[in-house]
């Protein structure tokens, strides 16, 4: 498909009741219950605190693909797309019947609910469900495994959000989308189901560069079997990560929404419309591998303690009052020639210090700096 076409799309559908970073059960109960009557909705189990988690069955056609997103709680971005998805599967566009003829969609919106009202990546047991796939000790792990089960997908995605400290390569371009073919065994042998699932990535990589050229990376594939997606793969299912990243001053993440938004139909339409075997997947091996190259913010040339140094500033984010705050903290003091910034800040020789005129310290939370004598304001997020 044309990205003009993909563009309109999400543009005409795109959900407005889902904004920012913080998507919880309450967000997506009235949008689920209000889904038309194509759409088959379950509940399939309950979180450690009892809250409900759905699924959502879409399409008729042969092709079955198992989408899941917010098994990480604070990895919001491609649930928000989803539900762009779902507006879309509910219109009588072109692509719409391409793949509810051809395929069955089932799509768990929120794996981890109790994680997403906490903001946290972790359940309410303290544990990364991405790597409880062989123990399955988890309520959400035990749901997850039962619908793999009962349904039997001929394709995973498996929907997550990375942090902003990713580049596409050694380079300083920002990772705004990355993608994964998970290892199947420890060798990291190119089986046939991963070179399915390569070739669907490289179908979205060549949509995407039409928009962000240089800005697409690829997770190193190192085996962990404890990792749900390299699990499914080691049962000849093709898995596909999806990570939602970063995209210039979108702390928000709803330029890169559309980004997912356009990778989802890219790939359903993709599978909908070909019997895929693999044999064009040469072009996933020219998707850099993601490197951890990037800060929200260096401050260039800085003089400190009478040295000329570097200062690097990460924000963490914090849920206060059912808001997202990004707090900026002193992460590196030093010569920073190979790092890269999402913001920089040149002090021109001058001398920084915190406004109580005291000297940086890693690990300070700095809203504001003083270059000189001039307040510098920080927290723009």
């Amino acid at each position: 498909m044309q990205n003009e076409t993909l563009k309109a799309l999400f543009t005409s559908h795109k959900e407005p009741s889902l904004f920012g970073r913080y998507i919880t059960l309450n967000n997506l109960s009235p949008l689920i219950a209000n889904l038309p009557n194509t759409f088959k909705v379950e509940v399939i189990g309950h979180s450690v605190l009892k809250a409900p988690i759905h699924s959502i069955t879409i399409g008729k056609g042969k092709k079955r693909i198992l989408l899941w997103s917010q098994m990480h709680g604070n990895e919001s971005t491609t649930t928000k797309a989803l539900f762009d998805l779902f507006n879309v599967l509910s219109s009588n566009s072109e692509i719409a019947n391409n793949i509810s003829n051809n395929c069955t969609l089932t799509v768990i919106p929120m794996l981890n609910p109790d994680g997403a009202n906490a903001y946290t990546r972790l359940n309410a047991n303290e544990v990364d469900l991405n790597r409880d796939a062989q123990n399955v000790s988890q309520p959400e792990s035990k749901v997850l495994k039962a619908v793999f089960d009962r349904f039997k997908p001929n394709y995973c995605f498996n929907l997550h959000g990375q942090r902003t400290i990713f580049s596409a390569g050694a380079t300083s371009n920002v990772a705004t989308v990355s993608f994964l073919t998970p290892a199947a065994e420890p060798t990291r042998a190119v089986t046939e189901s991963r070179t399915i699932s390569m070739e669907i990535i490289a179908e979205m990589n060549a949509m995407l560069q039409n928009e962000i050229p240089n800005q697409v990376g690829i997770y190193d594939d190192g085996f962990n079997n404890n990792c749900v997606g390299d699990s499914f793969q080691s049962l000849d299912v093709p898995t596909i990560l999806f990570e939602a990243g970063h995209y210039k001053d979108d702390y928000d993440r709803e330029v890169v929404r559309r980004y997912i938004f356009q990778s989802y139909l890219t790939s359903l339409n993709y599978i909908a419309l070909n019997e895929i075997e693999g044999k064009k997947h040469e072009k996933y091996f020219l998707i850099p591998e993601n490197d951890k190259l990037f800060y929200d913010i260096i401050i260039r040339n800085t003089i400190i303690d009478s040295k000329r140094v570097d200062v690097a500033i990460q924000f963490e984010e914090k849920l206060l009052k059912n808001q997202i705050n990004f707090i900026p903290v002193v992460k590196k003091i030093e010569t920073l020639q190979n790092f890269y910034a999402h913001r920089e800040i040149d002090a021109k020789n001058a001398s920084v210090s915190d406004t109580q005129k005291k000297s940086l310290n890693i690990g300070a939370i700095v809203d504001y700096i003083m270059i000189n004598n001039e307040k510098v304001f920080i927290k723009k997020y």
